[in-house]
């Protein structure tokens, strides 16, 4: 039987019970919430007639259990509730901002991976020599370096004083116009990477290290194999089963990071989303965004460790 099915099959049948669990949780915490729903949308001059009737017509009242279910039952049809006086659908302001936090976080990852991958592999080539030195000085910055102060200095220097790159706040569509839509998202996904590459850089250069020592490399070498097929062909695609393994949380990563990159660079995502809910006080929208990241965080991890089993022959099959 394969691995990779029997894998799949196992994440599969935990993926509705890790659900429930995030879905509990997030639902408990936010219960905490001193915020009142009714205030936040009728406003604190509203009657307390009004308040009990808002309370009454959305479940407020009912004990917490039943709002949770109630929740549930919402949930499974789409319905992540309402917030504001207006009653906005929390489900429809979740489907407008997820894809590009979806976009931002990974072209943020491609960006990412190929400087790690590129220095990575330069750096074990060339180990103990000025290039590897000097590519882990750089490793060491990146890591240092925080994401949201990165994305401030460069709408301070490439925007600002250089005007060299446009704002992101107003997103041009990639299908209208994929030069400006790149311009634009050049700065909060360069500044969501660096961290992430700076990481990777370290973990691909230890890899290779350590395959580029092993026997094989050195018989494939002896045999009068070119280097350059022996690395490409052997040497990098083992060396990239560890920086898999922790891939997944580096995608995590990069997702809490987009959504504070997105109010720096105000773009209307889930982060922007996010901070419009705590601004004004509504404690659905909140729910409905930190839900739909972690659901999401959940079924990446799914997926890359599928990925895992896919590039390590050695796992493939029992």
């Amino acid at each position: 039987m394969s691995n990779l099915l029997r894998i799949l099959g196992k994440r599969l049948i935990a993926l509705p019970f890790m659900a429930f669990g995030v879905t509990l949780l997030v639902f408990f915490l936010m219960s905490f919430s001193k915020y009142d729903p009714a205030v936040a949308a009728l406003g604190e001059s509203a009657t307390p007639e009004a308040l009990a009737a808002y309370r009454h017509e959305m479940g407020f009242d009912l004990p917490w259990w039943k709002q949770f279910w109630n929740y549930i039952g919402g949930m499974l049809q789409g319905n992540l509730g309402v917030y504001g006086v207006n009653k906005d659908s929390v489900a429809a302001r979740i489907a407008t901002s997820f894809p590009l936090t979806l976009q931002l976080t990974f072209i943020g990852l491609a960006i990412a991976l190929v400087i790690a991958v590129v220095f990575g592999v330069l750096a074990a080539l060339y180990r103990d020599t000025w290039v590897d030195q000097t590519i882990r000085v750089i490793s060491i910055i990146e890591i240092a370096t925080p994401a949201f102060w990165l994305g401030v200095l460069l709408i301070y220097f490439l925007q600002i004083r250089m005007d060299w790159l446009p704002g992101a706040g107003d997103l041009v569509p990639f299908s209208q116009d994929p030069l400006e839509y790149m311009r634009r998202m050049a700065m909060p996904c360069f500044a969501l990477a660096m961290p992430v590459a700076g990481s990777m850089t370290r973990i691909i250069r230890t890899s290779m290290v350590e395959e580029l020592d092993k026997d094989y490399v050195r018989t494939a070498l002896g045999a009068g194999i070119p280097k350059s097929i022996v690395i490409a062909r052997n040497v990098l695609r083992n060396a990239l089963i560890t920086p898999v393994t922790v891939l997944g949380m580096k995608i995590g990563y990069l997702m809490g990071g987009a959504i504070v990159i997105e109010v720096i660079f105000a773009l209307p995502g889930m982060g922007t989303a996010m901070f419009d809910g705590i601004n004004n006080n509504q404690p659905m929208l909140v729910q409905g965004v930190v839900l739909v990241v972690a659901l999401a965080f959940i079924i990446i991890n799914i997926v890359v460790d599928l990925l895992y089993v896919l590039i390590n022959p050695r796992i493939r099959n029992v």
